[in-house]
């Protein structure tokens, strides 16, 4: 087999193992993971908001996935570690599981947004911009862009500052899908830094709001239920459309 064609392969298998991961760990946040081979075996680390989830208790969850992983996946003697995210609202990955998770219990496309953007904002984003495409409304398919703050779209600042992940729901209607880039203020370059409260001040408002949801919730699927009241008072002008029509 070609070089080229171990890329092929090797890539794929990666996007198969994600997708895996993203399903399997929901609850615990998953963000990436990264594979990487040693003398030993396999080295695989997740990234998750909830590492206990995938711990488990005693470790049996850990050493669930590890069979898995070598059987279904053919990694060599997997050594799994866990690492937490320290700040996941500032992760695309997690925020477009968050938001798909409302989507998927039927909460309107433009509040899921809208608190979408919100919750990154306030965990400290330089600017971040949502897309969603699909079966929104009606038989057609139509798609919205939604943005805050400052958002590099080209160059090489683009490629340092932002971060992306898109993901897929399965609606009633269709299937819909989400496109969250996030502008990272601890890579910023000056031209691009904002005016009002220090970094240092909004990042501790961040840590705080986060271990009050941490406290309230255990899981991802919790925390998605707790931001369901909160949801309903964002006012979308969804129903002022509907009266005008």
């Amino acid at each position: 087999m070609s070089a080229v064609k171990n890329v092929i392969k090797d890539n794929y298998n990666m996007m198969l193992l994600k997708d895996y991961l993203r399903e399997k760990i929901k609850d615990a946040g998953f963000e990436n993971v990264e594979v990487s081979k040693t003398p030993t075996g396999t080295r695989v680390v997740l990234h998750v908001t909830r590492p206990g989830i995938v711990i488990g208790r005693k470790g049996t969850g850990i050493k669930e996935l590890t069979e898995k992983l070598e059987s279904d996946y053919g990694l060599k003697n997997p050594q799994i570690a866990v690492e937490e995210i320290t700040k996941p609202e500032l992760s695309p990955e997690v925020m477009c599981n968050r938001m798909a998770s409302h989507l998927e219990r039927g909460t309107a496309f433009r509040r899921a947004t809208m608190w979408t953007i919100q919750q990154i904002m306030e965990g400290g984003a330089m600017g971040t911009e949502i897309t969603i495409s699909g079966k929104l409304r009606g038989d057609r398919s139509a798609f919205e862009k939604h943005s805050q703050g400052i958002l590099p779209r080209a160059g090489h600042h683009a490629d340092v500052i932002v971060a992306e992940d898109i993901a897929h729901v399965e609606t009633p209607m269709g299937l819909i899908g989400v496109r969250i880039r996030i502008a990272r203020k601890e890579r910023f370059v000056p031209e691009f830094e904002l005016r009002g409260k220090t970094q240092a001040e909004k990042d501790e408002e961040a840590r705080i709001k986060k271990e009050a949801d941490d406290l309230a919730a255990k899981t991802e699927s919790e925390l998605i239920e707790l931001e369901e009241k909160k949801i309903e008072q964002i006012d979308s002008m969804e129903e002022d459309e509907e009266m005008m029509k």
